[in-house]
């Protein structure tokens, strides 16, 4: 069959988990796909290459060599993208759907997922600002992009700081290439917490606050979103958003549980409420917990008055539950595999969101089957065999929702 043949060939390839390599130019030439919100008559009419996938230093290397080439690496985002969007989302009494920042998880072939099934803007992962701005390695790592990200959704890129220089010098590395930065002030896991970055500067609100200021001092236009969890005396919590509004953070982004809580502890909306009712109208308030569907996403906002919700676990289960779905459809399996194919990434963590994201659709067994593949072309070889997993240039390709997906 010429689809399963075109399939094996695009997915069949071993990519490098370097994520500025990209897959060869004979793979890549048939790679097409819709760069904007997912429709069937999109899909068809935008049928072109995607673009080359760069890195921050490739972007800088052509710059220092005044190389002309720069221009089809990457187009320079609009700062005011992100605001702008909130300001009309709360015009048109509609809620912002945001992509929370994961750890190994928010990189460039699961965010480019993300924008086809009704997300308005995606956080990076959260990427440690020393590492960051000092090794070319560790910016390599944890960032890439493409031109698709300069026109469509909103990036955030988000960074964990234990202080203003580290934090700065990061910033300066990424302003380009990004609508807003994020403080990362809710991360629990304790290795963070030790080197003083996540919710450990919670107990430090003059740090997070002087980062603030100090950002937007060196540049008034820079759009900042410092996320926090609730802290056990409320009135600390309250007292630390008051002070970020006066330093100038754009957007708050809150997490209705504390450090110690667990995430079997109902989220508090009514503490976020109390937030939005605190800060002024022109900051935006995000609100953060247990958003597994589009009808926890109304409800959310409905208890908390937020401009918008943020959702993670709820994403990596089911990424098109901002568009309505309960569950996964099989053609955003079939749109993140041709990302994943082309983008390349580490294997183990794109099998992961894979295994996560067909819950609904794959049995237990077959799940742990999935897990059990060694490889990016072993784990599409055993999909092949079992689904129909189509090709970007198939003309059913990413049309299947809960059936006709299996042989």
């Amino acid at each position: 069959m010429q689809g399963s043949r075109c399939i094996r060939e695009l997915h069949g390839l071993l990519f490098r988990t370097q994520g500025v390599q990209i897959a060869s130019q004979r793979i890549c030439s048939n790679m097409t796909i819709s760069s904007e919100d997912y429709t069937r008559r999109e899909l068809a009419e935008t049928l072109k290459n995607l673009p080359e996938q760069f890195s921050i230093d490739s972007v800088a290397k052509c710059a220092e060599e005044s190389n002309p080439s720069i221009t089809t690496l990457f187009d320079k985002v609009d700062p005011n993208r992100l605001l702008k969007l909130l300001e009309n989302a709360r015009t048109e009494r509609r809620p912002l759907f945001v992509a929370a920042p994961m750890v190994r998880y928010s990189k460039l072939p699961f965010r480019l997922l993300l924008r086809h099934f009704n997300v308005h803007a995606i956080y990076t992962p959260m990427m440690i600002a020393r590492e960051f701005h000092r090794s070319p390695y560790a910016r390599n790592a944890e960032y890439s992009s493409c031109k698709l990200e300069a026109t469509g959704v909103p990036i955030i890129a988000q960074f964990g700081a234990s202080g203003a220089d580290d934090l700065s010098l990061a910033v300066d590395k990424m302003e380009p290439f990004v609508s807003a930065f994020g403080i990362n002030c809710g991360c629990p896991i304790r290795d963070q917490n030790q080197a003083g970055i996540g919710a450990a500067l919670l107990n430090k609100p003059e740090t997070i606050v002087d980062m603030v200021r100090t950002l937007k001092e060196r540049n008034p236009s820079i759009v900042i979103d410092v996320k926090i969890r609730l802290q056990p005396d409320l009135s600390k919590t309250y007292d630390l958003v008051r002070r970020l509004s006066d330093a100038g953070v754009d957007i708050i982004t809150v997490h209705g549980r504390t450090k110690a809580e667990r995430n079997s502890v109902i989220p508090n909306y009514d503490a976020i409420r109390t937030i939005r009712e605190i800060v002024p109208s022109s900051i935006y308030v995000i609100a953060n917990g247990d958003c597994f569907t589009l009808a926890d996403a109304h409800c959310i906002v409905s208890r908390t008055g937020a401009d918008g919700v943020m959702s993670a676990r709820g994403l990596l289960a089911n990424p098109a539950l901002f568009a309505g779905y309960d569950r996964t459809p099989w053609k955003a399996v079939e749109i993140f595999c041709a990302y994943a194919s082309f983008y390349g990434g580490v294997f183990r963590h794109l099998q992961f969101i894979l295994a996560e994201m067909t819950l609904g659709l794959l049995t237990k067994q077959e799940r742990s089957e999935l897990r059990l593949t060694t490889s990016w072309t072993d784990l599409i070889l055993w999909l092949n065999e079992r689904f129909i997993l189509r090709s970007p240039t198939d003309p059913d390709f990413a049309t299947a929702e809960y059936d006709n997906y299996r042989r």
